[in-house]
Order: C-alpha cells, then sequence, then structure tokens
C-alpha cells in the first residue's frame, strides 16, 4: 500500500454536502473477546486494563474482563437511549463473534437504521500478530466478512482492524475484497486515497485522540473535562471547515462512556454539537463515496503531488 504525502495547504479545498463544514462520526464499538486463550502470554483485548499484573490468556481474569462486559450488558443500552432522546445516529463497529455472541446490540443497531463496520474477528485477535504470512491474514478477513454479509444481508463496505492493529498488507487484501473503504490510519482531518495493487481503497481516518478511552482511561480526564475536549475540538474543525470541510470522529466504548457518571459529557456535547450550524451528521460510507464521486478535482490535487 502507499499514500502521497500532501500537507493541507497543499490541497484543493473539499466540501460536503449543502456547504456543511464538519462531517461528526460518533462512534461506539460494539467489541467482544474470549475470556481465556490457549496461550501462555498475558492476555488483553483492546485498551489498557482496569487492573495491571495481566494474567496468561489461558486463566481467566474476571476483573477485567467483567469490566469491559458491562460496556454489554449495560452501558451499550445507556448510550442507545441516549442516542435515541438526543435524535442523532452513531456509526458502529462490530467484531463477528459480536454477531454471533452478543446479537443484541447488532440487532439494536440494525433496527436503528445505523452503519455497521466490520471490525475483525474477535477484539483479541490482532492482524499484526499475522505479518508476514498475508494468506492467513486474508482468510481472517474473509471469515469476518462472510460473517457480516450473513448478518447483515449486504457486503461490508468499511473496515476497522481491532485496536488498529493492521499491517502492509490489510489494505490490499480489503480492496481485493471489493470494500470502499478503511479506518485505520489516524493522520488526517480528511479522506484520502490510498493505493493498493489491488486498487485504491479510502482511508477514512479513525481517531486514538478524541477517544474516550485515551482521554478518561488513559489520561483520567473527568467528565467536564471529556465534555470540554469534545466541544474544543468540535468548535476549532468548524471554524476552520469554513475554508476546507473536515471529519471528527469520536471513539466510544460503552464500558468506557457507557458509566452513568459519564453519560452527561456526552449528552452535553450532542446538544452543543445540534446546536451548531454546519455540522453533517453522516456515516463514513457516505463520507466515502462523496469524496469519490464529487471531490475528482481535490484527488487529482493529491496524485500531483
Amino acid at each position: 500500500m502507499d499514500y502521497p504525502y500532501v500537507p493541507l495547504p497543499a490541497r484543493g479545498p473539499l466540501r460536503w454536502p449543502d456547504g456543511k463544514r464538519v462531517a461528526l462520526i460518533l462512534t461506539l464499538n460494539l467489541e467482544t473477546w474470549d475470556l481465556v486463550k490457549d496461550t501462555d502470554r498475558p492476555y488483553y483485548a483492546g485498551g489498557p486494563a482496569v487492573l495491571p499484573d495481566l494474567l496468561p490468556g489461558r486463566v481467566p481474569d474476571f476483573p477485567n474482563y467483567s469490566w469491559r462486559e458491562y460496556g454489554q450488558r449495560v452501558g451499550i443500552w445507556r448510550l442507545f437511549r441516549l442516542f435515541d432522546e438526543m435524535g442523532v445516529p452513531a456509526s458502529c463497529t462490530a467484531n463477528a463473534v459480536t454477531f454471533e455472541r452478543r446479537a443484541a446490540m447488532t440487532e439494536a443497531v440494525k433496527a436503528r437504521g445505523w452503519e455497521l463496520l466490520a471490525h475483525n474477528w474477535e477484539q483479541g485477535e490482532l492482524l499484526t500478530d499475522l505479518a508476514g504470512d498475508p494468506e492467513r491474514e486474508r482468510a481472517v478477513i474473509r471469515r469476518t466478512l462472510e460473517v457480516y454479509r450473513a448478518h447483515m444481508g449486504r457486503p461490508a463496505m468499511g473496515w476497522l482492524s481491532s485496536s488498529l492493529r493492521g499491517t502492509l498488507a490489510t489494505a490490499e487484501i480489503l480492496a481485493e475484497e471489493g470494500l470502499l473503504f478503511w479506518c485505520d490510519l489516524m493522520n488526517d482531518d480528511q479522506p484520502y486515497l490510498v493505493s493498493t495493487a489491488k486498487g485504491p481503497i479510502v482511508s477514512v481516518p479513525y481517531s486514538n485522540e478524541i477517544n474516550d478511552f485515551t482521554l478518561l482511561t488513559r489520561r483520567g480526564h473527568t467528565t467536564d473535562e471529556f465534555r470540554d475536549i469534545l466541544v474544543e475540538e468540535l468548535e476549532v474543525l468548524h471554524a476552520e471547515g469554513e475554508e476546507t470541510a473536515r471529519i471528527m470522529n469520536v471513539g466510544l466504548h460503552p464500558h468506557v462512556s457507557g458509566r452513568a457518571y459519564r453519560i452527561r459529557a456526552l449528552r452535553e456535547f450532542l446538544a452543543h454539537a445540534k446546536r451548531l450550524p454546519g455540522v453533517w451528521w453522516t456515516t463514513r460510507e457516505a463520507i466515502a463515496r462523496h469524496y469519490l464521486a464529487v471531490a475528482a478535482d481535490h484527488i487529482l490535487e493529491e496524485t500531483r503531488q
């Protein structure tokens, strides 16, 4: 895979539909992990553990496992209720095993008509463990896409790797499988094209910076600080979006943002975003299709660099 380095000032202006300034993506990650794995290596799926001193994979780690499982049993439903109350959509991701072991979550997303991305097979199974073995990586991706299609009734258009741990082969495999966009790269506020031997794929950036795991769990920000950071990010991107359009991705995990004492931060942020003109409440697929269909001049400017 390859993509050009195109600094923002060198690009042509990008415009969203109806003159919107910021495409706001609220990502609910519906992740599922194994309780045990057949390994003596320390095992933890998806971010920092709430308790340190990780156990070998073959030993159940109930404090860390059940801390995360709170999000599936309680936290996600608090988030669903909030989004319903506020009348805003989420763009969700789901591991293949989530469809099979925690189907209530994916069915709730389908019932709301929200976007749902393929998010690897199981959250603790990282594609980087298969680096250098593209055939095994391809098998995991295809297996995941088959489950997605069986449950969604349509092929997946987008992909986010577990813990964003892709390999040099991931983008090419996804392009070969017919996917439109890929979200593992976090280096921009706009979409751009990634070239592969199997054709291009659109990068629709995710964010580990504007992310509840980073802000609340890793850095220990308070509920008010979390809200203020989200508001500040949106305000700046909105102002910059008058010149050229931006994306704001908010990464959310039900066992982090779905806690009772943190839900207020999202409620107040969403209320602020709804009052702000020029916010595009959209999907990653819509962003990717718009970029390919209407931003030809912007893409041409990039390819000249």
